[in-house]
């Protein structure tokens, strides 16, 4: 699939908790980059808004733009929004008779402190599960049963289920419908059934087969994610179908993509029916993105950090290779769906800083001030100090300058709500607090920083950090620093990398086969699991507009050694079909891999290994406009120069006079040393003492930390 012929632009939008962000690419063209406050609920508002201060910075109408727009590529946190603050639809679940309790049993004990904070886990007594997104009043068992190998052990029983459709839809009132039977992955005949039986007496409701949407073992994992599917689908396919009427309404007739967190994009019509898919879809994209640069500054090794308005997000790509989370969760409830693994807190630029109630001690988040009301400063009636009200207060923000001047910062308003709700309380002056809060949320970075590398066994020494997101570049001059990592890069693109990351994304369709068989099974029964599985993927790649070397397949089995629980998913060499060189090859992957991630010494051969899942990632590449370098210059930035103010200065421990520079008025080659503030028009980039930082041929910031 590529853009339309004749077409000439590229359009990426990213919806996120506080902005919308626009990447516009062009053969022979400037990236172009624009950024909106999103617009809750109505989010399609705000994604026509960032593509439209895109345009106006080119001096294009937006209906002009997209109609010799030829790709529009696109990802949203709804599905998130949607979880996080309970406005799902009324959600029935209609299970195997007998096991009516799972999502309440959740996994035991683990399940009554799964995706709490380190805080929240001291005191176990006082922990609970999370309330069930479908209680047990809509909840159904019916009579059937499926053994482990596939076989019926007990016919389905019909009128049951049309008694259970007819209580949940008419006496319950739920508009959608899951449906989780126990080994539905080895035979999923019966929940089929059941789907054409809800289409048939209630074609209204929304419907989700766990068969088709997580067709995995895990009793809990696999309704779960059933149920968050069944209970967002519906927002997330009136959102995706909303968004496609206004760009048609727009001039925009081309596809129209969806980000999936396991960094992959889909067809608009599939991604609506795959909701769960959408979870995290834009730190997703940030990772991805950060790969793509990593590869054309060479650059193997790499923590993408991505800071936005309300939280900091970490993911670590090592050796060129993403790593995929074991047991993703939204809020506090696992699903299955294959997801790129990235870890957060809640510090973003909205994040509100307060006092604890009992202790007195400050803090940073997790609760955000999000888009609206928003920070104090944004004057639209937040009342709240927060993460971004302190850089303001720190010299690093300048009033006249954020959002590309679009809104003007109330500095004044800041002060007063950071002195009454903070420095007073603290008997402190509001800069001696304002730094301490500024330190305090860098630390906070720091320590999440080294829970996912040396605390895996991985030194932040060997890796290059990329600062992304609209604040990641206030703080990363502090904590990159701490960390000691190679450089720091500040993408161009840096307060849209996620959108930037989606125009480096393919079309990826994800299939899976569960069989358990012994790690040195001969390669011809391998290869007979993944045969229906490739050609399924090529149907419907094919269908979709691709062919021949537009088509790569991965192929990746999970191996577990004897007894073990733990499963990790090892690509197979060269992508597939095997010979028994490559299954011999295969296990001693596993081993590595299990090593890397467990620690050395883990691996124990001896213990018998087994292949638990295949798994085929089938890539129809999309064809995009490379990215134009720009020829290098000399070393002065003296041409954007525009002023001098004072700032926090971590080694001097307070305020101190600094250089102000103008990003548009850089040109490559320029280098700026410390301590100095870049305004660029849709973010901030601060360099400390003894820090510089160079300009390179993509209009990137790197810096040397000295």
């Amino acid at each position: 699939m590529s853009e339309r012929n004749g077409a000439r632009y590229v359009v990426a939008t990213d919806v996120g908790g506080t902005c919308t962000d626009a990447v516009l690419f062009a053969a022979g063209e400037p990236v172009r980059l624009g950024k909106a406050l999103s617009t809750p609920p109505d989010f399609a508002d705000g994604v026509l808004a960032a593509v439209a201060a895109a345009a106006e910075g080119m001096g294009i109408a937006t209906d002009a733009l997209l109609a010799e727009t030829g790709l529009f590529v696109h990802g949203s946190t709804v599905v998130d929004n949607t979880l996080l603050t309970r406005t799902g639809a009324s959600t029935g679940l209609i299970t195997t008779e007998g096991f009516e309790d799972t999502l309440t049993i959740t996994r035991g004990a683990y399940g009554r402190w799964a995706g709490l904070t380190e805080d929240g886990i001291k005191h176990p007594v006082a922990t609970d599960r999370a309330p069930a997104l479908v209680p047990g009043t809509r909840t159904r068992g019916v009579p059937e049963r499926v053994d482990y190998k596939g076989a019926v052990l007990r016919p389905l029983d019909e009128d049951a289920v049309r008694a259970a459709i007819c209580a949940l839809v008419e006496d319950a009132g739920v508009d959608a419908l899951a449906v989780s039977f126990l080994w539905s992955f080895y035979n999923d005949a019966h929940e089929r059934r059941v789907g054409d039986l809800i289409r048939e007496i209630a074609p209204s409701v929304y419907v989700t087969l766990s068969s088709e949407i997580a067709p995995v073992p895990g009793e809990y994992e696999r309704a779960s994610t059933t149920v968050i599917n069944a209970y967002a689908g519906r927002i997330a396919r009136d959102y995706v179908t909303t968004l496609q009427g206004l760009l048609k309404a727009r001039g925009y007739d081309g596809p129209l993509l969806v980000m999936q967190g396991y960094g992959g994009l889909l067809p608009a019509e599939e991604a609506a029916g795959r909701a769960v898919g959408m979870l995290e879809c834009g730190p997703a994209a940030g990772v991805i993105g950060s790969r793509h640069l990593g590869q054309l500054m060479e650059d193997d090794d790499i923590i993408a950090c991505d800071m936005g308005g309300t939280t900091f997000k970490v993911g670590v790509i090592q050796g060129g290779a993403i790593e995929y989370a074991r047991e993703p969760m939204v809020d506090r409830y696992h699903y299955v769906a294959p997801k790129i693994e990235v870890v957060s807190i809640g510090a973003g630029g909205g994040s509100i800083v307060a006092l604890d109630p009992v202790t007195g001690v400050p803090g940073v988040g997790p609760a955000s001030a999000g888009a609206r009301p928003g920070p104090v400063c944004y004057g639209l009636g937040g009342t709240e100090p927060t993460l971004t009200d302190v850089m303001l207060l720190v010299g690093y923000m300048d009033p006249g300058t954020f959002l590309g001047g679009t809104i003007t910062l109330d500095a004044q308003a800041a002060r007063h709500a950071f002195e009454e709700k903070v420095a007073r309380p603290l008997a402190m002056s509001v800069e001696e607090a304002a730094i301490g809060i500024y330190r305090i949320a860098a630390a906070q970075i720091t320590d999440l920083i080294h829970e996912i590398t040396v605390e895996r066994g991985l030194d932040p020494r060997d890796f290059v950090l990329h600062a992304f997101g609209g604040s990641c570049g206030l703080l990363c001059g502090v904590f990159g620093a701490e960390l000691g990592v190679k450089r720091i890069v500040v993408p161009h693109t840096a307060a849209v990398n996620a959108a930037f990351g989606l125009l480096a994304a393919d079309i990826v369709h994800e299939y899976s086969v569960t069989r358990t068989l012994p790690a040195d099974s001969p390669a011809e029964e391998i290869n007979a699991i993944y045969a229906p599985m490739v050609e399924r993927a090529r149907a419907q790649l094919a269908a979709e507009g691709f062919t021949g070397d537009a088509i790569a397949l991965d192929w990746s089995v999970d191996l577990r050694y004897g007894r073990q629980v733990h499963e990790v998913t090892t690509p197979v060499a060269d992508g597939g079909p095997m010979d028994d060189a490559a299954v011999a090859w295969l296990a001693a992957d596993f081993e590595a891999l299990y090593e890397r991630k467990f620690g050395k010494g883990s691996a124990y051969r001896a213990a018998g290994m087994e292949m638990t899942m295949f798994r085929l990632s089938a890539r129809g590449l999309v064809e995009r406009p490379p990215i134009e370098r720009s020829p290098p210059g000399d070393g002065d930035p003296a041409p954007a120069l525009i002023g001098r103010r004072d700032i926090f200065v971590e080694a001097a421990g307070a305020l101190a006079p600094a250089d102000i520079y103008d990003f548009e008025r850089l040109a490559p080659g320029n280098v700026v040393t410390g301590p100095a503030v870049i305004h660029t028009p849709i973010t901030t980039i601060v360099l400390q003492a003894g820090q510089a930082g160079r300009m390179d041929a993509y209009r990137n910031i790197v810096i040397e930390l000295g």
